[in-house]
């Protein structure tokens, strides 16, 4: 029978379970990743469990995020995580090295192997034929203690592309006709695989931007074959004998079908506030820009800055205009430094920072009050350039960098001004990669921990006790981000370590007493809080706080229509009950400060639909959709509580 690429990888790593979409199975993890933003719970996590060296062939931990240090929090956090790395036999990526999944692609990323990272944006790895996927910290830890991920076989979205791209049309435009086509839930539960005659005409790196922001189609993964254009990149690379070339099996039959013309896509823009609300660059119109901010792990590769380097040779930064280039390594910047391109870019007036995520997050450049700034990221969430009101367009490195210029978002398709720009052929370079920014693990004895007074122990739950109830302290609305539940920026990354800290922010852009009140129900006589949400609750990041914090304010229920799927991965990691509504017009009926009960939890977890009540005796139903793993991990109050009884019998 002909297979489809995804489920060749997955049925030559399945461990457990039967590889039938829906169905729960367990998969060997070749490789794991973490960054410093939720690193710091990984590897305290990771301690819990109390293992000796990794399981996985290759655990490397990335410092990107949380690189400005204006007090102590971040480099304790830094030195915590290379003290723990080293007792564990992971690689250890310096400050400055660059951006995790720029690095992984460099230095690790192998066709048909996988990788499990806490970060959403891990599946960058599809870009070279790996099932790379994003989970939360706990699930990584696992990956590093016991080299095995279960999740929920997923079905197979073919994309076939034809057709070839045009002049001022990049890989990013691409990502964004999709998420226009299908929404930010319209990958949820399955795998994109990408296929077709149009798949030869786009490079590693391409395939790599798209693969990045399946992350917010909902997806599982994303993921391209590996062919000549793979072994081309990790030639370039250094690693050419890493390659070997995968695909689908001709006539592989796909559970849903896109076909995508490369020809005739345009420029195109995520206008605010959602990746998906896409529109093309030429219908926005020419509107005044304040901020271009070219980087971030979606579109720092080589060929992307030297795209950018290309059409401001020569030219000026617009005066109203702030741009912002963040390479996405070390050996991507010595590049652009040698050959010239940097020079060309810092003439232009460009600033550049280091090489992290930076903006992307909103660690630094922050723009103006009211501002319009185009970003060549992947997520444009209200508020997470960290300024409230700021408008962020979603755009091409083609497109932030031309807009630059001009100081209006331009369509590089039309004659941009009279300038005259020609987009040159980037040639093929060879890097040498930087051995001073990564730390190999020692050899020997266990070292010692270095915990700094700003790292505080994560938040535990307990067993599923015979009645859960709780206040209703939330009503919110669809689309609920992992931004929205637990802000990041560059005031609170400083804390990831430090969650009772943080509680005090939990909610606070949707509703700024919410913590106060479930603390309240949470110490009174309520007993604990539980929220309710729409569609798609939990959408974006990978970050467990979004979990962890709501644990720590007493947080016993989330309701929802439907959850993203990592969110509610971590929720039950956790030990909160992810439900959703049987029918979705329950939530209609609820309201903010009664009580609901879920009276003989532990036996309604056996029970083909979950029953709450109110104080008036009035029924909601909810779907019962737990498989038996993790109806054990809600039993038990959370994973690391299952993990820790079962070493213990």
């Amino acid at each position: 029978m002909a297979e489809t690429l995804t489920y060749k990888i997955l049925k030559s790593h399945l461990l457990e379970g039967d590889l039938v979409p829906g169905s729960p199975v367990t998969i060997k993890i070749d490789q794991t990743l973490t960054q410093d933003s939720t690193g710091t719970m990984v590897y305290l996590q990771l301690e819990a469990m109390d293992v000796e060296r990794t399981a996985a062939e290759a655990s490397v931990a990335y410092i990107d995020h949380n690189t400005l240090q204006t007090g102590f929090e971040n480099a304790d956090d830094h030195a915590f995580i290379r003290s723990v790395a080293g007792r564990h036999g992971i690689k250890f990526s310096k400050p400055g090295g660059g951006i995790c999944h720029q690095l992984h692609l460099e230095n690790y990323g192998i066709p048909g192997k996988t990788l499990l990272g806490s970060d959403s944006h891990t599946p960058t790895g599809g870009g070279l034929g790996m099932i790379a996927i994003g989970a939360g910290g706990l699930d990584v830890a696992v990956a590093i203690a016991q080299g095995k991920y279960s999740l929920t076989a997923p079905k197979v979205l073919g994309v076939k592309l034809t057709g070839k791209l045009r002049a001022w049309v990049s890989a990013k435009d691409v990502i964004l006709h999709i998420l226009r086509e299908l929404t930010v839930k319209g990958g949820v539960g399955k795998v994109v695989e990408y296929y077709g005659p149009g798949v030869a005409t786009l490079s590693a790196t391409d395939r790599a931007t798209i693969t990045n922001m399946g992350a917010e189609l909902g997806a599982t993964t994303s993921i391209f074959p590996s062919d000549e254009n793979t072994k081309a990149y990790l030639q370039s690379q250094g690693r050419g004998g890493d390659h070997t070339p995968l695909a689908a099996d001709e006539g592989a039959a796909y559970d849903e079908t896109l076909i995508v013309d490369l020809s005739n896509i345009a420029p195109l823009a995520a206008k605010p506030h959602s990746p998906d609300n896409v529109e093309e660059v030429s219908s926005i119109g020419r509107i005044k820009i304040d901020q271009s901010a070219i980087g971030s792990c979606t579109n720092s590769s080589y060929t992307d800055l030297m795209k950018a380097a290309a059409i401001l040779k020569g030219r000026s930064v617009h005066p109203d205009v702030s741009l912002v280039i963040s390479p996405g390594s070390a050996a991507i910047l010595s590049k652009l430094a040698a050959n010239g391109a940097l020079a060309d870019l810092i003439n232009a007036g460009a600033r550049v920072i280091e090489n992290a995520c930076g903006p992307c997050i909103g660690m630094g450049q922050s723009p103006k009050s009211g501002a319009v700034s185009l970003r060549t990221f992947n997520r444009n969430f209200k508020g997470r350039s960290g300024t409230s009101d700021a408008l962020v367009y979603l755009v091409s490195p083609e497109t932030a960098a031309v807009s630059a210029i001009t100081g209006v978002l331009t369509d590089g398709l039309a004659d941009v001004d009279g300038l005259n720009i020609k987009l040159p052929a980037i040639p093929p370079e060879t890097f040498r990669q930087n051995p001073n920014f990564l730390i190999e693990p020692p050899e020997g004895p266990r070292s010692e921990i270095a915990m700094g007074p700003n790292i505080k122990p994560f938040p535990r739950n307990t067993a599923l006790p015979g009645t859960v109830k709780g206040e209703l302290v939330l009503i919110a609305g669809d689309n609920i981000t992992t931004d929205d539940i637990m802000p990041s920026d560059s005031r609170l990354l400083p804390y990831r370590s430090n969650i009772p800290y943080l509680s005090g922010y939990c909610f606070e852009k949707i509703d700024p007493g919410f913590a106060a009140r479930a603390a309240a129900a949470r110490d009174g006589d309520a007993g604990g809080g539980i929220i309710a949400g729409g569609e798609n609750y939990g959408q974006g990041s990978s970050r467990e706080h979004a979990a962890l914090v709501p644990l720590y304010l007493g947080i016993k229920l989330v309701l929802a229509k439907s959850f993203a799927r990592i969110h509610r991965a971590n929720l039950i990691n956790s030990g909160i009950l992810p439900l959703a509504f049987a029918d979705p017009g329950g939530i209609d009926i609820l309201k903010q400060g009664e009580t609901l009960s879920m009276e003989d939890a532990a036996k309604q977890l056996d029970n083909e639909c979950i029953i709450l009540k109110t104080v008036a005796g009035l029924e909601i139903k909810l779907a019962n959709d737990f498989s038996d793993s993790e109806k054990a991990m809600l039993r038990a109050g959370g994973k690391i509580n299952m993990i820790r009884s079962e070493l213990e019998k």
